[in-house]
């Protein structure tokens, strides 16, 4: 029979070495489960060259080991901290929930005395009892909190409290869990939706290689500003004014935000800024080279990251609705970076046609970092990492209170907030995925920053398959040759037996298997020899 130890249960010297052993099995299991898929992702990153996401994989691994190493200082130390005592009066301000009265607290004891008699007495459909059963298990895991903050101001004495029990610390704890799985879940989902939508630009760049496009962009043919597919898209009366050219590009984010024509005239100015000797060179791999390479830093969690979360939590105060003006936020810094980054592309547009209105070939935008903020390209990813961040923790503090507390909690007050908050947050997911994730990895490249290293790895990468394929085709030649050889020696041996039986003399049978094995005996050291010299003439083809 297991015994009690206070309030706190069964300790491990009276509980069953089989439940003790299944635990432990199961945890060891579930983790070498997991560093077994993560090394076989690695390896696979690897075997297909991917070194920017093997990178971030390795960013992810190092977010889980500070995951462990914060699991275990709460589990080693929440002891000590909730023994830690403070004034009743300080305990009680900025709570999240407002504790409830004693009127209140006699209409909750009211309600479940009703619930367990209709139960009982009434005979509930299935749906019917399963609300009250989510109305009881709410009751009883309220009670047992109150229990636990009762037997923790107990042992601080009259007039104080403690400064976080047991049972917060444990809530915290799988606050910052969640946070970090739905913040790397929220990344990769991201990088996912926005490759699925930049996937059309893989036939973009191969129509660059054909007959058709060249006649198109001919380098001699004259043409004024305003009649290329690029200035009729962006030189309209729309661009005038300041105001209506952010109006335009506000509304053109949400309807073909990145058009073939864009992209084509962009990928110009980018080989003519810094590859002007290589027109096939393959913008649209680079661009998802480069946006591999940013992956790695939206993935990972800064010390200021941290920082922000513990703010977000200092201001959740009830009454304040913190986190349904929170959840405004992201969805307002993607609409403002989806704005921008239009506008850039539109401004590269009207400076052509400041330059000169008549142009020759394709229309050649130039590169510039004074149309980004702070003439700082990457400034957007610093903003596009924060927003999913906080987006990421707006979900996740509703799954963690809906997985702690249930919906009847007081952060669940009122649906409509919940819907909304809900609403926002997977449309800022949408909207950040299809519309300004491509937008940043393409409008970003025209800045004046050039990854020599990517192109060096696709430089690489063109050498290692250039090299296989020689490879593969020595060895086919080989086995041809090969083949070749053996038939021909075949085909000479049955000629040469047959040549000797004709003009061999007739002989007794003893003398004829002597003189058969001396025949083969000599036919052996003939073609030992003929081998040994083509051997002889190969390595000294091969030296020469």
């Amino acid at each position: 029979m297991a015994v009690d130890s206070g309030s706190g249960g069964a300790t491990l010297e009276y509980t069953p070495t089989w439940a003790l052993a299944t635990v432990c099995f199961f945890f060891i299991f579930v983790s070498i489960f997991l560093e077994h898929s993560i090394n076989l992702l690695v390896n696979f990153l690897k075997r297909h060259r991917k070194n920017a996401l093997t990178e971030a994989v390795e960013k992810l691994k190092s977010e889980l080991m500070l995951m462990g190493f914060v699991s275990l200082l709460l589990a080693v130390t929440q002891d000590s901290i909730s023994k830690i005592c403070i004034p009743a009066k300080i305990g009680d301000i900025m709570l999240p929930c407002r504790k409830k009265g004693a009127t209140e607290e006699k209409e909750t004891e009211d309600v479940e005395h009703f619930v367990i008699v209709n139960k009982i007495v009434t005979n509930f459909s299935a749906a019917a009892n399963g609300l009250y059963d989510e109305i009881l298990r709410q009751t009883v895991h309220r009670r047992l909190a109150e229990e636990d903050d009762a037997a923790a101001s107990d042992s601080c004495g009259d007039g104080k409290v403690a400064f976080m029990t047991k049972n917060a610390l444990h809530q915290l704890h799988i606050l910052i869990f969640v946070l970090a799985v739905m913040h790397i879940l929220y990344s990769v989902l991201t990088m996912a939706l926005g490759r699925a939508k930049m996937r059309r630009w893989e036939s973009w760049e191969q129509e660059t290689r054909t007959m058709e496009y060249q006649v198109e962009n001919d380098p001699n043919r004259f043409r004024f500003a305003r009649q290329t597919t690029f200035g009729r898209r962006h030189m309209t009366s729309c661009t005038e004014t300041s105001f209506h050219l952010w109006l335009k590009c506000f509304f053109r984010q949400f309807y073909n935000s990145v058009a073939k024509v864009d992209y084509t005239t962009m990928r110009h100015g980018f080989i003519a800024a810094h590859l002007p000797s290589r027109h096939n060179f393959d913008f649209q791999k680079y661009i998802q080279r480069s946006l591999e390479e940013d992956f790695k830093v939206m993935v990972s969690i800064s010390p200021l990251m941290w920082f922000v979360l513990a703010a977000f939590m200092l201001v959740d105060v009830y009454g304040w609705f913190v986190y349904l003006w929170l959840s405004y936020v992201p969805l307002l810094v993607v609409l403002v970076l989806g704005t921008k980054l239009e506008h850039i592309v539109a401004k590269m547009a009207l400076q052509i046609k400041e330059q000169n209105s008549v142009i020759v070939g394709t229309p050649l935008v130039r590169l510039n970092d004074d149309l980004f903020w702070f003439r700082k390209p990457r400034f957007v990813l610093v903003l596009l990492r924060y927003t999913l961040f906080v987006n990421a923790f707006e979900l996740a503090v509703f799954v963690w209170v809906t997985w702690q507390f249930g919906f009847k909690s007081c952060y669940h007050e009122n649906t409509v907030i919940i819907v909304t908050r809900i609403f926002l947050a997977v449309t800022t997911q949408i909207l950040c995925s299809y519309i300004t994730l491509p937008l940043y990895a393409l409008v970003t490249q025209m800045g004046s920053q050039f990854k020599g290293k990517i192109v060096e790895d696709q430089m690489a990468d063109i050498l290692r398959q250039w090299h296989a394929e020689v490879r593969n085709r020595r060895k086919k030649e080989q086995q041809l040759s090969q083949s070749g050889r053996s038939s021909f020696s075949i085909e000479w041996s049955a000629m040469r037996n047959s040549i000797r039986r004709a003009f061999r003399p007739a002989e007794p049978a003893e003398s004829s298997v002597h003189s058969s094995n001396r025949w083969d005996t000599r036919d052996e050291i003939v073609e030992q020899e003929g081998s040994s010299s083509r051997g002889f003439r190969r390595n000294s083809d091969a030296g020469s």
